[in-house]
């Protein structure tokens, strides 16, 4: 019978990824404290991006609805989506639900304190918010969004605020962020930018189609909402999916992706 010499080390099967997820946790903790504004430029873009995708889902949903087959519709918005988080983990932006991901890593393997995880989160957030808030603060001139749009616009945000529970929003935050992170920890396996993208967006895909709460995503159809139908939005409601998206995005990505990962990887000591 053969020996076996295989030891503990050797099923840290994604170790490599590991190192790599807390070397861009390292650097993304010296860009915010000694270049703040390039910080929170790359905050402002994630946000922008993310939005603007938005807007070309809208379009294609509205324009696609005289078809009326729900399912591909849906489906091709979700494909549409998955454009924005290509662009922005292809352009190396700052998101913050990748971010739960990178920075919980980074924590657990005592790379980063975690004062200054929550400082980063916190930060991530507000330019991301700020950058949606830019992209329809410009597309009230654009005369892009079209009624149909707008309408749109409107009842997925009521959807999301007065017909959802905070148990809902809550799990439905923690299925969406896992599947984003799935799929960028996936695409880490490669170095291939077209095969990078693939994965990346199947994550984004599932979390759209099956109508996951993403925070960031729902911070800029809440923007929308300001600049297109402030009346049809509830104060309260915003709040509950905010706090609530946040906590499920954090447990999905940072816990179910990044703590479970890690833990697999190593104890907190080991990496290099």
């Amino acid at each position: 019978m053969m020996e076996n010499r295989k030891t503990t080390e050797d099923t840290y099967a994604t170790k490599s990824i590991m190192e790599a997820v807390v070397s861009q946790a390292q650097m993304k903790e010296v860009m915010a404290d000694q270049t703040p504004m390039r910080y929170a430029l790359k905050a402002m873009m994630a946000g922008f991006l993310l939005s603007i995708v938005t807007v070309f889902m809208l379009a294609i949903k509205t324009q696609f609805a005289a078809t009326q087959i729900d399912g591909l519709i849906n489906l091709l918005g979700a494909i549409a989506f998955s454009l924005a988080l290509v662009l922005i983990v292809l352009t190396n932006s700052e998101l913050l639900t990748s971010n739960f991901m990178y920075l919980t890593v980074g924590w657990y393997y005592k790379a980063i304190r975690l004062n200054k995880v929550i400082w980063i989160f916190t930060f991530c957030f507000i330019g991301n918010v700020l950058g949606g808030i830019i992209l329809f603060f410009l597309m009230e001139y654009a005369h892009v969004m079209t009624p149909e749009m707008t309408d749109a616009l409107t009842e997925t945000v009521q959807k999301k605020t007065e017909a959802s529970t905070w148990l809902n929003i809550l799990v439905k935050g923690i299925f969406c962020n896992f599947f984003i992170n799935i799929g960028i920890f996936v695409s880490m396996q490669f170095k291939e930018g077209l095969t990078k993208a693939f994965f990346i967006a199947c994550g984004v895909v599932v979390f759209v189609f099956m109508g996951y709460e993403h925070v960031v995503f729902n911070a800029g159809l809440f923007s929308g909402m300001l600049f297109f139908n402030i009346d049809g939005m509830s104060g309260l409601g915003v709040l509950k999916n905010i706090v609530f998206a946040l906590i499920g995005n954090y447990i999905g990505g940072g816990i179910f992706v990044g703590l479970v990962y890690a833990y697999l990887n190593g104890q907190r000591s080991q990496l290099k």
